[in-house]
């Protein structure tokens, strides 16, 4: 009896290892050491879109697609083209705001910051009256308007960041520090747009931004990369910015109001938006400079839906060559983004050696997330598959080159049931699921899942953190510090296989590519979870399920 229950193990043994399946769910740790080796080099000049770097960054990742017989993703091409404009304002050096008694004069980055996303070289808003409209929010699953009641049209809206939720007590109104989408300034100068605001100006405040002053005076001048559209982003507000919370208090109380008691009635439903009885003027000049970059895209197409889809992102782009520090000007971007590059790639690799899965499985490369996510903005406004087919997106930048970790931490925990995937794939691997632990700062809209939530499709963003399975919690720390302190967005971001350690990137493509295999062969859609902001979008698209 022995003997045969020994000879029957060895057969199970043996034809597992000689399965097609297997080779599906076995990451090549030698490619992905490649993949960094190569695109992180000298080469690729720092993968900047609109340089040579971009050039040979594509030209590669079309090769290995090539390699892989993953067959192109828009038609017969492996590239969407993303058609960019690049904007250099130039502001007025004062904001002038005027009421019956006096004229208050803001200076440039001490008072504000501003710029425009239109395409004109002159904006000039004069004398434009300001309304004080709370949060900026319109939220109707939490019964939540600010602007009930109140025409801002061609006027100049002041606005708070963050949402209502933050600093309280309640978990579930807003959830509480947890920030929502409603608290991003992106979502403020949208809804300001919706509303047709001539200007809409945030006042900054540190624990509520997340970020210092100097954050905001320092990242909003310069050039800005914007997607181009047919209309010069005329729909856009003339004047978006900042105001500096010194400068929101003078004005206040220039009104005869006080800033700290309006915020606290601003937090309130009963809250309503008024005038402050006063006028901005202020202008600015651009300078314009149009170029098309590129999405790289590929697909492995489904035996029986084909037109489901299941997208994996990683963005291709770094910053290019820039300021020289310690004799290398050279920004390679290893973790940022090769790391995503290559896990994606692995997991490219083991699909097509696999059986071919039941739905589509696409690999797209995104361009220009360095400069606000742009080249998944065009996809998700331009998509190849239709987005209500599109099952799920799963996005992997900066990933994990320290070796395994004890847990999986999933920034957005709790706004869909892919969180639901990841756990149960990431307990096969012995490993728990851990929350964002800084939700405040809104993580989950700041990578190129995020444009996909917003158009209703369920994301999943997630790397093992927190606790190596060896080395603990403090070495884990201390290493994510020096690299943020040392090595993000410094040309010093580059790949030492002597000090890498794959395990870690090996262990999270594994639990993706698990994650993808079992989407791509079942007929579900993972659904967006009660006080998601994105569940409303999903529900107005109709899918098979």
């Amino acid at each position: 009896m022995l003997k045969h229950i020994l000879f029957f193990t060895i057969m199970v043994s043996i034809l597992a290892c000689t399965s097609s399946d297997s080779v599906t769910t076995s990451i090549d740790e030698q490619l992905i050491d490649d993949v960094l080796t190569e695109i992180s080099s000298d080469h690729y000049l720092g993968r900047k879109p609109f340089t040579e770097g971009e050039t040979r960054t594509i030209e590669y990742l079309q090769d290995q697609f090539k390699s892989m017989g993953i067959e192109p993703g828009n038609g017969n091409s492996y590239l969407q083209e993303v058609p960019l404009v690049a904007i250099t304002g130039k502001p007025d050096s004062m904001m002038h705001f005027q009421n019956a008694d006096q004229l208050i004069s803001l200076g440039l980055k001490e008072g504000f910051v501003s710029y425009t996303e239109r395409e004109q070289t002159e904006i000039v808003v004069d004398a434009s009256d300001v309304i004080f409209c709370g949060f900026g929010i319109v939220a109707p699953e939490y019964q939540w308007n600010d602007f009930k009641g109140v025409d801002v049209k061609g006027k100049t809206i002041i606005v708070l960041v963050n949402d209502p939720g933050f600093g309280g007590e309640n978990e579930d109104f807003f959830k509480g520090n947890t920030m929502t989408y409603y608290g991003r300034w992106t979502y403020k100068y949208e809804e300001a747009a919706r509303q047709g605001a001539e200007a809409v100006l945030i006042i900054h405040e540190t624990a509520s931004a997340g970020y210092p002053w100097f954050v905001v005076s320092g990242a909003w001048s310069g050039a800005k990369l914007n997607l181009q559209s047919s209309d010069g982003n005329l729909d856009k507000p003339a004047i978006q910015g900042w105001l500096s919370l010194d400068a929101a208090k003078q004005l206040f109380e220039a009104a005869g109001r006080d800033l700290g008691t309006e915020i606290r009635k601003a937090r309130t439903p009963e809250f309503e938006a008024f005038p402050l009885e006063m006028k901005m003027s202020h202008s600015l000049t651009n300078e314009f400079e149009r170029d098309v970059s590129n999405n790289v895209i590929g697909i492995l197409k489904g035996t029986e839906r084909p037109d489901e889809t299941i997208i994996y992102t990683a963005h291709w782009d770094h910053l290019g060559v820039g300021q020289s520090v310690e004799g290398d000007s050279i920004y390679n971007g290893a973790l940022d983004n090769g790391s995503g590059i290559a896990s994606v790639l692995s997991i490219a690799k083991a699909m097509s050696q696999g059986s071919p899965a039941k739905r589509s499985v696409v690999f797209l490369f995104v361009t220009a997330e360095e400069q606000g996510l742009l080249g998944s903005q065009y996809y998700a406004e331009h998509p190849l598959f239709p987005v209500d087919l599109t099952v799920a997106n799963m996005n992997m930048d900066g990933m994990n080159g320290l070796g395994e970790m004890k847990y999986l931490t999933i920034t957005g925990i709790g706004h869909s049931e892919m969180d639901d995937y990841a756990a149960a794939e990431a307990a096969e691997q012995g490993r728990e699921i851990l929350a964002d632990p800084e939700p405040e700062k809104g993580y989950f809209f700041r990578s190129d899942h995020f444009n996909f939530a917003k158009v209703g499709i369920p994301a999943l963003y997630a790397e093992g953190g927190l606790e190596h399975v060896e080395k603990g919690k403090d070495w884990v720390k201390q290493q994510k510090d020096d690299y943020t302190a040392n090595r993000y967005h410094q040309p010093s971001d580059e790949y030492d296989p002597e000090e890498w350690d794959l395990d870690g990137l090996v262990q999270d493509a594994q639990l993706y590519l698990n994650i993808g295999l079992k989407l791509a062969n079942e007929e579900t859609f993972p659904q967006w979870k009660d006080g998601s902001e994105f569940k409303g979008i999903r529900e107005q698209t109709k899918h098979k399920d």
